[in-house]
């Protein structure tokens, strides 16, 4: 329930930067990370049928509510919240609200961007992954966690493996964290939304189909 930088007051000690890479390499474990109230709700229903290890990474700050509690729900099945066809931002937990402000206002300039909620990362889904790198050619991963062992890194496995395309990361860069209020943590470490922004303004530059 302490989950990535936006602990807040209890700093460093309460803040779990390094979770997804550590239960990432548990064989067998299932890895999620959900983005709100009613994804993270359906998570907790989901896992009575999965019959696996589970690690659901949560958060402590109250969190916008904007997903659809009809929507159906399935252990590494990503959500395809926005379509696009000049980029794609894949990202998981809080960094999906971000992720949607991010498109707004890239939108705003013109800018064609797909956001996917990867709300599991173990088993990651691949085929949505491929196709996004396949059909928008650019690649950008926003996390609230280390840069290292984390969703992007994930997503650059199977990049690497099926489809090399041009990935920018947005995560927390090899640091620990301080105490501080959520939001201005985030700025700071680099993984609001106009870091997103920026990191997409820049894989767009590279970008080569």
């Amino acid at each position: 329930s302490h989950a990535g930088i936006t602990v807040g007051p209890d700093g460093a000690t309460h803040q779990s930067l390094e979770d997804m890479s550590i239960m990432r390499s548990l064989p067998h474990m299932v890895v999620a990370s959900p983005c709100d109230y009613h994804q993270t709700r359906k998570m907790i229903r989901a896992s009575i049928d999965l019959h696996q290890p589970l690690y659901v990474r949560y958060f402590r700050d109250n969190t916008p509510v904007f997903t659809n509690p009809d929507a159906p729900f399935q252990f590494g099945k990503a959500d395809k919240l926005i379509d696009g066809s000049d980029v794609t931002i894949i990202a998981c937990g809080l960094q999906v609200w971000e992720a949607i402000l991010a498109e707004e206002i890239l939108a705003s300039e013109g800018i064609s961007v797909r956001v996917i909620n990867m709300h599991t990362l173990k088993p990651i889904d691949r085929a949505c992954i491929i196709e996004a790198a396949k059909q928008t050619g650019a690649i950008v991963t926003a996390e609230d966690h280390q840069i290292h062992g984390g969703l992007g890194s994930a997503v650059a496995e199977v990049l690497s493996q099926s489809f090399p395309t041009p990935q920018e990361f947005v995560a927390v860069n090899d640091t620990f964290g301080e105490s501080g209020k959520g939001e201005e943590l985030m700025k700071k470490y680099g993984i609001a939304k106009d870091a997103i922004v920026a990191a997409t303004r820049k894989v767009l530059q590279r970008k080569t189909r």
